[in-house]
């Protein structure tokens, strides 16, 4: 069985994270960044405050939020880093199989790129792919939900929202952002929303080929209409909708997917060998 602790278990990641887990074969030891208040105790999941004893023969330490880093620095096992923003020299989990032999530390990926390794299970013949996501403020935990609910009273207040847990505007705001290096054709746009992600793609099928429809694999699920995010946020699958071009050289095919379930748990429990 494998011993494991989440530090930020009083979070709303860390806590999706231990039940996971717990329900899992996997014995989980859920950790604070330090002292809790009265608040944050309240709950169901008992969380503990950190300390190097509490990490002696354990085989691996999870990351989703920032402890004193003193904590680790002797811990001899595994430390995977799902933080919003993880240590950027670290190397990705990979996208599929199990942790890489060799590796002390992984980073988190975010949820798109997890979810972009399905579409040749999803259909045959995939060529170029380019399309927009909609991005919610999920990928944040706790400090999405809580910035994108001040903002949202401010703004129904006639103020000017503050910026600092989210760092840029979203409420009832859609904020395109250039996607980054590597990201192809891919545009980000952040909406005002928590939960729910979507992505709208254009595919283009190889040369000389058309576009064909697959069975869905696990976790997935064919929907009639293209989902939204309310659809997303209420299901345990990958929603997808795909619409044909009349010959099958093209289509537009759109996902909608949990951010937490495929960019966190999913990857997760896969790279610990717990699926």
């Amino acid at each position: 069985m494998l011993k494991l602790a989440v530090i930020g278990a009083q979070t709303l990641l860390g806590r999706e994270l231990v039940l996971a887990l717990e329900a899992r074969d996997a014995s989980v030891v859920p950790l604070s960044i330090g002292a809790l208040t009265v608040e944050e105790e309240v709950g169901d999941l008992v969380v503990f405050a950190p300390s190097p004893a509490l990490l002696e023969g354990l085989d691996t330490v999870i990351l989703t939020d920032t402890p004193d880093l003193a904590l680790l620095e002797a811990f001899p096992g595994r430390i995977l880093d799902l933080r919003a923003e993880p240590e950027a020299r670290l190397d990705p989990v990979p996208l599929a199989g199990p942790w890489p032999q060799g590796l002390k530390a992984l980073r988190g990926r975010p949820a798109l790129e997890q979810v972009l390794v399905i579409l040749p299970t999803l259909l045959d013949n995939v060529g170029e792919v380019g399309g927009t996501h909609l991005r919610s403020v999920a990928w944040l935990g706790d400090r999405g939900l809580d910035g994108l609910v001040e903002q949202t009273l401010a703004v129904l207040n006639g103020e000017d929202p503050d910026l600092a847990k989210l760092g840029y505007r979203q409420a009832f705001e859609m904020v395109p952002f250039t996607p980054a290096a590597g990201k192809g054709r891919l545009m980000e746009i952040r909406v005002p929303s928590f939960h729910g992600d979507l992505a709208i793609l254009q595919i283009q099928a190889q040369d000389g080929r058309s576009l064909t429809k697959k069975e869905a694999p696990t976790g997935v699920k064919w929907v009639e209409t293209p989902p939204s995010s309310r659809d997303v946020a209420i299901s345990a699958d990958l929603l997808a909708h795909v619409d044909f071009t009349g010959d099958g050289k093209a289509a537009v095919l759109t996902l909608g997917f949990d951010p937490v379930l495929w960019g966190v748990l999913r990857p997760t429990l896969r790279v610990l060998g717990l699926m």
